[in-house]
């Protein structure tokens, strides 16, 4: 059907309302892998774009953790950052987190949080908010679906391109799980599929299209609109087919203004022109004129009107083991036929009233009864399908699906078909079309509502969707519910002027190109011969459709109307069709010539008799199932036999001979059927067994595969459950694991500062770690981890056994210290203490190696100076004469017996070395004495001179004292002289 060219103009629907809201709300849907996403998304969006934009995040939780997604994502941008309180509003340019443990929902810019009502592995929180989403900001509704496992945000998503909003996905190749996004990108509704970093420069661009048009207070679309919507509908029109010029404008309008912002595209002639260069965008916008989308058990109060009002009324009312008729025009991917189907078989069980159920299923959309045949849905849908109806009705198949079993698949047939232009079904019982009428012109709507009253059988019912109705045909349908418009047929006679109109579609012949040749005599001879004495015929193909047609064949062949269709046996006319089909077999499958002598054939109210003739074509070899159909005009019926001259036949022999030739009619008939259904029968038995013997092979597979699956199933609903809650404590247990590795870098920075030599080893003293200081005392290198550390010789040397003191703080837990010293002098304090875990494990032992040389040297410098104040007090009040000088003789200490027995006063004596008081010949002896002491040989008091400052020569007695070292080393030599000169 074409539809008369109407007439565009701008209305306010097309536009964005005033009272619509100001600034953007976008959905964000995240799971496993969701958290590097988030920070490639907002890393790239400014905090502060103009009008402003709110984001909502919902993120799959561990209900039983406090979530740390706020403080992360707050890391990566300046936006303020909430995690969502009962009741909070929303404002733009900050971003809202879900809770734990929560669904929420979106109801006149404040976010309302509800308690889960799914069992914890079922919980679809994504696909919950952005169903409300869509409710509450319609057009405007945005949604983006990131990195994730399963199918969770689809049906949101779904939901949200019904009222005409916008949908990003993240490309499944830079997601760290692809299962939420690869669902997402398969349902073909998604206007962007880009990576996190990219999608903030199309969203902006987006946001500014829409809404800046709307703070300018201008529109795309110029008041001379008509010209260029009518160019973009021929275009749909010469692209898919069908004419959308009835549908409603302000929805044409709308789709078109959207598409214009998902490419940013200003002018509507700029984008006529992108449309006719693209020929995916007019694919893309054909779809979203159809409003593809739909769900199981939409609005579950509209199925309980329809079972309670109609389906159980059919059910009651109809003979047992009769066939139940259901047309679903519109079905988009097929949910609400299924949802239908599933009904009816659930009454049939219960009341235990058997039918022979047919569901037919049809759209315009190609694509969306391909899926539908398939019957494969994400597993989302279990939000919608009760789990009774789940285990009954559907198989769980791969990761994220289910796929309808066959018991309600064979019940469907799916098909492409355009109710306004193709011939409807017929002798229906149930027709449900929800959502279709509302985006028709009341023009339209007009021949649609008849077309559905001529094919409901008497007492048939009618279910719209809850904005549509029958309208000005209240005496074509009687309402059960308006709410949910369903209705019941009047038994009322087909509308006069309303037809349905079934135009007659083309296809292209089939050539075959010839080659130019010169024409010659005896060519034109031929020619001239078949065309005057050659019988009419056919060339087909083993499916009967026709390649070639040579003569007159009107006699035997005539179009059907409907379609046009190449089949031979659907063009040939009464009286040919059962022959025609038995010979088409027979040579097919026989590769032998099939002849029908004096078959009478219906031609305009006459009778023609003719002989027919298939045979496979002689031209073609026999395998490629080319026939020939010859239709050979027979001769006159031969005349019964005439009475004598003169003499009338009598009634009776008239009857006769009429009855003897229909007879005789009525056999060749009769046995041309049975050589039909003979070649039927034998056909299928054929494939009967074949199916037979494949089928109880699949059957035992089928029973094995469905009791693992069973199995598997409860299992991996669980599984997955908690993998989804795992990976996303994971994600949090990542940013602490970072946090911590902050923490140790600043902790071995701070270890290595401080200069401190520290090793930590396990139990079995092998070594864990250690900072750099330590390997001036015990030389490690980074690839001794993990060794023992008794394989190490170390630079101390006044510890005889550090293996043993490490084993004596493990066993007692008491600290061990000790100040030792290494090979080139350095004092370095060691402490060996145990380490203690936060639960007060001991795990080991801390070795460190504190360096105390300056503090060493001052002690010595202390205990020298204490022990040279002792010795002042001694030499003060002693009454012999006491010196003290090192080793090399320099005279350290001298007291005043000292400056009154030799003559020299203190002050010089400590300028002087202790030899220049030793007679020469007293020098050797003082020398050995003093290599003596050096060595630690004990020496006992003796005689011997010392000489006057005056130059006297004095007898002394000498009493000798070595004095040490902390170390015990001799350093000084202290002496007592006593004066013993006679």
């Amino acid at each position: 059907m074409t539809a008369p060219a109407q007439t565009f103009e701008v209305s306010e629907t097309s536009k964005v309302s005033e009272s619509a809201p100001s600034f953007p709300v976008v959905g964000i849907g995240a799971s496993a892998g969701g958290l590097a996403a988030l920070e490639g998304f907002f890393a790239n969006m400014p905090a502060d774009t103009e009008g402003g934009i709110a984001f909502v995040i919902v993120q799959h939780l561990d209900p039983g953790h406090k979530s740390i997604l706020t403080d992360l994502v707050q890391r990566y941008t300046k936006m303020q950052v909430f995690e969502v309180e009962d009741g909070m509003t929303v404002e733009p340019n900050c971003a809202y987190i879900i809770p734990p443990n929560k669904d929420m929902a979106l109801l006149h810019d404040k976010l309302h949080l509800i308690e889960p009502a799914a069992p914890r592995g079922l919980r679809l929180p994504i696909d919950f908010f952005f169903r409300s989403l869509a409710q509450d900001r319609g057009e405007q509704a945005i949604c983006i679906v990131l990195s994730g496992a399963g199918t969770d945000g689809t049906l949101g998503l779904r939901a949200i391109k019904e009222v005409g909003g916008m949908a990003m996905v993240q490309n499944p190749e830079s997601a760290g799980y692809d299962g939420m996004p690869r669902s997402a990108v398969a349902t073909g509704l998604a206007d962007y599929v880009l990576p996190p970093k990219d999608m903030p420069k199309q969203l902006i661009g987006y946001v500014q299209h829409i809404f800046g048009r709307k703070k300018k207070g201008g529109a795309a679309i110029p008041v001379d609109v008509n010209s260029w919507i009518q160019r973009i509908l021929v275009l749909l029109r010469s692209s898919s087919g069908h004419d959308f010029s009835c549908y409603k404008q302000s929805t044409i309008l709308r789709r078109v203004e959207r598409r214009m912002a998902v490419h940013q595209i200003e002018r509507i002639e700029q984008y006529v022109q992108y449309l006719r260069q693209n020929e995916i965008e007019q694919l893309t916008l054909f779809r979203e004129l159809l409003i593809g989308v739909t769900g199981f058990f939409r609005d579950p109060e509209a199925y309980g009107v329809l079972l309670e009002g109609a389906i159980n009324k059919l059910l009651a009312d109809r003979p047992v083991g009769t066939q139940l008729r259901v047309w679903t025009p519109g079905c988009s991917t097929g949910e609400e036929a299924y949802s239908i189907a599933m009904l009816f078989q659930e009454q049939m069980e219960h009341s235990g009233r058997q039918f022979n159920l047919q569901v037919f299923a049809t759209d315009i959309d190609q694509t969306a009864i391909e899926k539908a045949r398939v019957g494969l849905y994400p597993a989302n849908i279990a939000a919608d399908v009760t789990p009774e109806r789940l285990g009954r009705f559907f198989i769980r198949e791969g990761d994220d699906a289910f796929r309808v079993k066959k018991s309600i698949r064979d019940v469907l047939v799916f098909a492409e078909q355009d109710v306004i232009k193709d011939p409807p079904f017929s002798k229906i019982d149930l027709l449900t079309c929800r959502n279709l009428l509302i985006y028709m012109q009341a023009e339209l709507q007009r021949k649609v509502i008849p077309i559905f009253h001529y094919a409901l059988n008497p007492g048939g019912f009618l279910f719209l969707g809850s904005s549509e109705s029958v309208g000005e045909f209240t005496n074509l349908f009687e309402a059960i519910d308006r709410k949910w418009k369903l209705y019941l047929r009047k038994e009322v006679a087909f509308p006069h002027g309303v037809a349905v109109e079934m135009p007659v579609h083309v296809p292209p012949a089939a050539r075959i190109e010839a080659k130019e040749r010169k024409v010659n005599a005896r060519e034109v001879t031929e020619r001239t011969l078949l065309t005057d004495y050659a019988p009419a015929c056919v060339t087909v193909n083993s499916h009967g459709e026709i390649l070639y047609v040579h003569g007159r064949t009107g006699k035997y062949l005539e179009l059907t109307t409907g379609e046009m269709s190449a089949n031979i046996l659907r063009a040939a006319r009464e009286g040919l069709r059962l022959e025609l089909a038995t010979a088409l077999r027979k040579v097919v499958t026989g590769k032998k010539q099939i002849r029908y002598d004096g078959l009478t054939v219906k031609t305009n109210g006459d009778t023609e008799r003719v002989n027919l003739i298939v045979k496979p074509a002689d031209v073609f070899s026999v395998e490629t199932g080319t026939l020939l159909v010859i239709f050979e005009p027979a001769g006159p019926t031969r005349a019964p036999a005439r009475p004598a001259k003169g003499k009338k036949p009598t009634p009776v022999e008239e009857v006769g001979t009429r009855s003897n030739q229909h007879i005789a009619a009525l056999e060749r008939e009769l046995r041309v059927k049975e050589e039909y259904l003979q070649t039927t029968v034998e056909e299928l038995e054929t494939a009967n067994e074949e199916l037979k013997s494949t089928n109880e092979e699949l059957q035992s597979t089928n029973e094995e595969l469905q009791s693992t699956n069973e199995e598997l199933e409860t299992s991996k609903e669980e599984l997955q459950s908690v993998n989804e809650e795992l990976v996303t404590v994971n994600t949090e247990l990542q940013q602490k694991i970072e946090d911590l590795s902050r923490a140790n870098n600043d902790m071995n920075n701070l270890l290595a500062g401080t200069g401190i030599g520290t090793i930590f080893l396990d139990h079995q003293q092998n070594i864990l770690r250690f900072t750099p200081a330590v390997t001036r005392i015990i030389p490690l290198q980074a690839s001794d981890v993990g060794r023992p550390l008794e394989h190490f010789s170390s630079n101390v040397t006044n510890v005889e056994n550090l293996a043993s003191d490490i084993r004596a703080v493990l066993d007692l837990l008491t600290p061990h210290e000790a100040e030792v010293q290494t090979k080139d002098g350095h004092w370095y304090l060691m402490r060996i203490l145990p380490y203690r875990t936060l639960e007060n494990v001991i795990e080991g032992v801390v070795l460190t190696f504190c360096e105390i040389t300056e503090q060493k040297r001052l002690q010595e410098a202390l205990r020298n100076t204490e022990s040279a104040l002792r010795l002042a007090v001694v030499l003060r009040d002693a009454n012999d004469a006491i010196t003290a000088h090192d080793l090399q003789g320099r005279i350290l200490a001298w007291n005043p017996m000292a400056e009154k027995l030799y003559g020299w006063s203190e002050a010089d004596a400590l300028a002087m070395n202790i030899r220049e008081i030793v007679p020469m010949d007293k020098r050797a002896e003082s020398i050995a004495y003093a290599e003596k002491l050096a060595r630690g040989e004990p020496v006992e008091a003796f005689e011997t001179q010392r000489v006057t400052k005056a130059g006297q020569t004095l007898d002394v007695r000498l009493t000798v004292t070595v004095l040490v070292d902390a170390q015990g080393k001799p350093y000084a030599v202290a002496t007592t002289e006593r004066n013993v000169t006679t």
